[in-house]
């Protein structure tokens, strides 16, 4: 089906895409201004707050209206057509969710230098990608991952796991996304939580229904420049306001001096305890055993994603997949790099003018935040000074002055109110929220499309109606994004955990269940379809076991795995001694509504387990059963070569 040469598809809008984003970033930040202005004005600050959600989110749905489509190769993978700066700034608003917009921040703040396990592994899992997956997956000329994993290793059944595996992690991430956006429609909106999931999934669903992946690149691009804008500009503007210099990724040093020097003088002064964690303190809240695992896993499940790896379908040549991946990663850098200064200013700001202040006269803030239950003093949402005073009276030897062990911020909430904390104007704050609400858009978008696409794509089409025609095609997977978005969303509407620990857990099913089929699939012609298949169901079902298991069942992990401790699911700190806790009726409920590690491994590291289970059975069982066919193995060789077409022809509609 032809395309006209002026819609986001062809070829008189790809090779003006520069002056089109730099029209549209230059009205953006018009936009912004306007708003700083009417701000000045006198406008209240929820129409403020209305004007930055809906016109964002009237951008997006505009971008994903104008790029409707019922072209196959468009819908599944852009017509790849997609230049590699453009794809790698769409896979850096894919990969902005909102766990590291909004959550990667929030860990820091409260992590310290432990939290950098996140970013270490989230930005050297791109390494992975560059080398042994993507560019071998885009010469193999797939919609899916499933797809490839049904041509190396013959027939639906590998590729009904892999949809199984793909099922399983992106709906979890998903939900963590519609989750982000609930939290800031829900502060920048005004309404409930429980609403305002729904009305994100309104702008999600869009953006990716009726173009596919055409309508989701060009919208992440938009999308990028907006989340980069508004994460940047709050921590440039306190480095500036305070060091002079607005390169915070150069005053971080100068930041993390005077936190610790804070933190010594609030242990002097009896606001902290003596055993209060330093910020810059390595391993205190991780040990070394769970910093590197969970590096590890978020490093390989970082390259099995699908919905990331699907980004790289849509480049015009293995060249362009690579080139890609570097854009991808200077992209993701600019975040990931600035997100460490993100949360030494915004604890700076806490410290220094939060933290010892008389509890009668708090800032705005903690109140506006306490009524959505994501701010408690002493123990009690910060819904008023009465509630307050009242929690904090009864703690022995008090005082009137705020301590830092009574204030406990969510950790989803740091990010979006450092602006409120920092007395930045609203404007700032409402475009914070913008670009939250861009990053969580953003993945979700890409996940659904990568759910939605292997249910019609791999299991309508190639499993049930292999003459279906390319219209019943797209309605099919226009109406299964549909069913999915709102399953996600009721589940993200019940609060069902934190984002960062949603989003670890999809790495690790990622990790387990893809990793060692995708690397042997292309790195050992040796590999075969038994192999793969038992590694893969052994990988993937160990890592399953131990989240059901040490989320649901505590109990059983801590009889048959010798666990001594609860672990906190966060930080992993040692809480309390399971089998005590078991036996007492009033802890039991407590315990078993936790997550507890196995032998002293975190549950967000869960991979740990299910990889090297996948790995090694899927060589044992490769081993013992005869090898792939002579066609095969030339057919993976073939892959390797960095030269040469695509390889699998899709038939024409």
């Amino acid at each position: 089906m032809s395309t006209q040469s002026t819609s986001p598809a062809g070829g008189d809008f790809v090779s003006n895409l520069g002056r089109i984003y730099t029209i549209y970033t230059g009205g953006f930040i018009g936009f912004v201004v306007l708003l700083a202005v009417l701000e000045q004005l006198g406008v209240p600050n929820r129409i403020i707050g209305y004007l930055f959600v809906f016109f964002t989110l009237g951008v997006y749905a505009l971008i994903g209206v104008m790029s409707r489509t019922m072209a196959v190769s468009e819908y599944y993978v852009a017509g790849r057509r997609v230049p590699a700066i453009y794809n790698g700034m769409a896979t850096g608003a894919d990969w902005m969710s909102a766990a590291s917009f909004i959550g990667m921040a929030g860990s820091l703040y409260f992590l310290g230098y432990d939290g950098l396990a996140f970013v270490l592994g989230w930005t050297g899992g791109y390494v992975l990608v560059a080398i042994l997956v993507a560019p071998f997956l885009r010469k193999f000329g797939a919609y899916t991952v499933p797809d490839f994993m049904s041509a190396r290793f013959g027939g639906n059944f590998a590729r009904f796991l892999a949809i199984i595996v793909l099922l399983c992690c992106s709906f979890t991430y998903v939900v963590a996304q519609i989750y982000g956006t609930g939290i800031i429609a829900s502060r920048f909106l005004g309404m409930s939580f429980e609403l305002a999931v729904y009305v994100g999934l309104a702008g999600i669903l869009v953006c990716s229904m009726l173009g596919g992946m055409r309508a989701v690149t060009w919208t992440q691009v938009a999308q990028y420049i907006v989340l980069i804008i508004a994460y940047l500009l709050p921590v440039v503007i306190l480095s500036a306001q305070k060091y002079g210099l607005p390169l915070p990724q150069f005053t971080y040093g100068q930041a993390l001096q005077d936190i610790t020097r804070l933190e010594q003088g609030m242990i002097t002064s009896g606001l902290a305890g003596a055993s209060l964690k330093e910020h810059v303190a390595p391993f205190t809240s991780y040990s070394p055993l769970n910093f590197f695992a969970l590096i590890l896993c978020l490093m390989v499940g970082t390259a099995s994603l699908p919905h990331v790896l699907m980004r790289y379908f849509t480049t015009p040549s293995v060249r362009e997949a690579r080139v890609s991946v570097a854009w991808s990663l200077l992209f993701i850098f600019l975040l990931y790099f600035t997100a460490p200064a993100y949360a030494a200013f915004s604890k700076l700001e806490v410290y220094q003018n939060v933290i010892g202040q008389p509890l009668s006269s708090l800032p705005a803030w903690i109140y506006t935040y306490g009524k959505l239950e994501l701010v408690k003093v002493c123990g009690v949402n910060a819904i008023d000074p009465q509630a307050i005073m009242a929690a904090c009276a009864k703690i022995a030897n008090h005082g009137d002055l705020l301590r830092l062990p009574d204030l406990a911020i969510n950790t989803d909430t740091i990010v979006i109110s450092t602006p409120e904390i920092a007395g930045m104007p609203y404007v700032v704050a409402g475009l914070v929220a913008a670009g939250g609400l861009a990053a969580a858009l953003s993945t979700a978008d890409g996940l659904l499309l990568a759910i939605a696409n292997a249910l019609s794509h791999d299991v309508y089409y190639k499993m049930i109606d292999p003459n279906a025609p390319t219209q019943r095609r797209l309605v099919v997977a226009r109406v299964l994004l549909v069913i999915v978005a709102v399953l996600a969303a009721f589940t993200a509407s019940t609060r069902p955990a934190d984002i960062l620990a949603m989003v670890s857990w999809a790495f690790s099913l990622a990790a387990a269940g893809n990793f060692p089929a995708l690397v042997l699939g292309v790195w050992w012609k040796r590999a075969n379809t038994a192999g793969a298949i038992t590694g893969m169901i052994a990988g993937f079902g160990a890592c399953l076991f131990y989240l059901v298991v040490s989320r649901y069942y505590p109990a059983l992990g801590a009889s048959s795995f010798g666990m001594t401790s609860l672990l906190n699911p966060i930080t992993g700190a040692p809480v309390v001694d399971v089998a005590k806790a078991l036996a007492n009726p009033a802890t039991a409920d407590a315990v078993l509504a936790s997550k507890v590690g196995w032998f002293n491994v975190n549950n967000i590291s869960s991979a740990l387990f299910g990889l090297p289970i996948g790995f090694a059975v899927m060589i044992i069982v490769s081993l013992l059963t005869p090898a792939p066919s002579r066609e095969m193995q030339n057919f993976i060789d073939e892959i390797r070569k960095p030269r040469g077409g695509t390889m699998l022809k899709e038939k024409s509609a």
